[in-house]
């Protein structure tokens, strides 16, 4: 079975997240779409756990389902510890086979923090440790580090995080075998590593709101039960993992380095000049995904390992709408085309990665101009920068998207491919 999973979003409970995120409208989301797979996320807060077993039906293979959706519960756990003299923050998906394994891993976690006080905790828990207590709990569970390299809180984090998997977990290391690669790099950038060559890249929304699911996702063709998915995951098995759908990563907010209160952005080149100083005010710049890739990049960026997972760059379809009529992408005007779109040629993925373009032009012919330039990836931006997102332009006479974001000055947005096999 051919299927599209967002495996990471988080629900109401988590900070910085919209009303509506339960399991009704993320489902209701989750078709419009054209996703088939969602995981729950945050699963350690006991009131959204409660409404997981109020509004979620057992399928019977691990997974549960809701008017029509499949869910794999999860959660996101954020680890604040010491280790090898420093200070430690990385984020962890833990996925469960159950929600009675989520009841026990739950009440194991509450003695490190408070899990009440959002959805994605922040715990006194090591990586190891949590890794560690959770197969004890049940060894099917599994674990994947989380947008492994945003600069604050993750496995390769420039400010807190590790230089290897091993590092990081230790003698369990063989018991990660999968990691998200996050909004601010792709899978070319992750290939660079040949550590991650026995890992699978997996990538994902992290959304705080529904319109924002499936973002990133990936593409699978195997059966819909967790003991399947899992297992795809650990053998990398491309027959049944075929492809992932990616940001174009210079649209990340953590891409390049920068300074967002002075509103410098840098290529890891430039910052490398200054000493990875702000020319401004003299402070330490946040590096940024490109950079940390290359500190620890032990391949050339032409340098591809066998059997690779494809992928492909896809720009939301709300975003290009809105580019093609000139308005905000949250406005009313761009929600009834979409309706339009959607209602009318089955889902959002179905129009951004299957549809004629011909056809999509019944639908205005800027949208399918829109969209036949995202195909062949004729895009251009301006990279994201310590907390800021890029800017995108799909069409060459409209303004760049994203006005909320400063202008800073950087480099001159570029054009940037679509497949990457």
């Amino acid at each position: 079975m051919r299927f599209i999973a967002d495996l990471h979003i988080h629900s109401r409970y988590s900070r910085a997240t919209g009303e509506k995120m339960d399991i009704p409208e993320i489902a209701r989301h989750a078709r419009l779409k054209g996703i088939t797979l969602v995981g729950t996320g945050d699963f350690t807060h006991p009131q959204y756990r409660e409404s997981l077993r109020k509004t979620l039906t057992d399928s019977g293979n691990g997974f549960y389902t809701h008017a029509g959706t499949s869910f794999v519960v999860n959660t996101e756990i954020s680890s604040i510890y010491s280790a090898g003299g420093r200070l430690r923050r990385v984020h962890n998906i833990v996925f469960v086979p159950s929600l009675e394994t989520a009841e026990k891993v739950a009440a194991m976690l509450a003695r490190f923090g408070k899990l009440e006080s959002d959805g994605r905790p922040t715990l006194s828990i090591s990586s190891y440790d949590l890794l560690a207590r959770v197969l004890e709990i049940d060894d099917r569970a599994f674990i994947v580090p989380a947008h492994i390299w945003t600069p604050w809180f993750s496995l390769y984090g420039s400010n807190s995080g590790f230089d290897t998997i091993e590092e990081c977990f230790g003698d369990l290391s063989d018991r990660i075998f999968a990691v998200e690669t996050g909004l601010s790099s792709d899978p070319p950038m992750n290939w660079r590593l040949s550590a991650l060559d026995n890992r699978t890249l997996i990538s994902n929304s992290d959304a705080h709101s529904p319109n924002r699911l499936g973002r990133e996702a990936n593409v699978f063709d195997c059966d819909l039960g967790y003991d399947a998915l899992r297992e795809v995951l650990k053998r990398r098995d491309r027959s049944r993992f075929l492809f992932t759908i990616e940001f174009f990563p210079e649209e990340g907010k953590y891409h390049f380095d920068g300074h967002r209160a002075c509103s410098v952005r840098m290529a890891p080149e430039q910052s490398n000049l200054s000493g990875d100083l702000c020319p401004v005010c003299g402070r330490k710049l946040t590096i940024g995904v490109l950079h940390r890739v290359e500190q620890l990049a032990d391949r050339k960026p032409d340098q591809v390992p066998p059997d690779r997972i494809p992928f492909r760059h896809l720009v939301p379809l709300e975003e290009i709408i809105a580019e093609a009529l000139g308005v905000g992408r949250d406005t009313k005007t761009v929600e009834a085309k979409y309706a339009e779109l959607v209602n009318e040629l089955g889902s959002e993925f179905a129009v951004l990665l299957d549809i004629p373009v011909a056809e999509i032009a019944r639908f205005g012919e800027r949208i399918a101009l829109g969209v036949e330039r995202m195909r062949s990836g004729q895009v251009e931006i301006e990279p994201g920068y310590d907390g800021v997102f890029g800017t995108v332009r799909v069409l060459p006479d409209s303004p760049r998207r994203n006005p909320d974001n400063p202008e800073p000055p950087g480099s001159p947005g570029k054009q940037l491919g679509l497949f990457g096999t």
